[in-house]
């Protein structure tokens, strides 16, 4: 009878054991998920690659323009400014709208490693205001990468930053009259690159003109 009392307790004790053991183990693995989890986040979010400022109509700016470059380079580890005439809220054609972060008169270009003017049918309004046309020379001639997509590039084109330069554009009569008067050669692709600078020609390019974008950035930085 002994007998069988101690092997019983043996028993429950084994059992006991046992079961601590394998609600114990879980606890381990979550543990070092977490911290697997928390590594990854730390490698995805890294170090800031570089800042891009977008140029927008404060009116008429095309939405996917803005958004679908913007999202490439953000997840690529760019930090992204916007920025219009004002800082008041800036009207999409699509029906979006964004908040810029800065007035295109309080940029220094030398906080950026890229420029990019939005297109939209309210983009060829940007080129009747000086602050705008001052920034983009000034980030000629510091040699910052430019970029600029649907009607976008007749901006670069009026203040000279594509003469000589292969680029292309959204087509109208006023576009492709500013290429030429700017001294751009046209080239009927989505997306151009021609040195430093990017140029796309509307909204269904808009993805590659970003991926575009983040391989010259990555180009150049390793170059450096």
């Amino acid at each position: 009878m002994k007998e069988q009392i101690l092997f019983l307790v043996l028993f429950l004790i084994l059992l006991v054991t046992l079961l601590a053991g394998c609600t114990s183990e879980p606890g381990v693995l979550k543990e070092e998920k977490s911290e697997l989890v928390q590594e990854q986040g730390q490698e995805t979010r890294g170090e800031i690659m570089g800042r891009v400022l977008f140029v927008i109509a404060q009116t008429g700016y095309q939405d996917d323009e803005l958004g679908k470059p913007k999202a490439i380079l953000e997840d690529a580890g760019y930090e992204c400014d916007v920025a219009s005439i004002t800082r008041s809220v800036a009207r999409g054609a699509l029906g979006g709208s964004v908040k810029p972060d800065l007035a295109v008169k309080e940029v220094s270009v030398d906080d950026y490693d890229l420029v990019v003017v939005v297109g939209g049918p309210g983009s060829p309004e940007l080129a009747s205001h000086e602050e705008v046309m001052s920034l983009l020379r000034a980030a000629k001639e510091k040699n910052k990468v430019i970029g600029a997509i649907c009607l976008g590039p007749m901006i670069l084109a009026k203040a000279g930053v594509l003469e000589g330069r292969k680029a292309t554009v959204f087509k109208t009569s006023e576009s492709l009259s500013a290429l030429e008067s700017g001294g751009a050669v046209l080239v009927d692709q989505s997306v151009v690159v021609d040195g430093r600078v990017v140029t796309a020609n509307g909204p269904g390019a808009a993805e590659g003109f970003g991926n575009e974008l983040v391989k010259l950035l990555r180009g150049l930085k390793g170059a450096s």
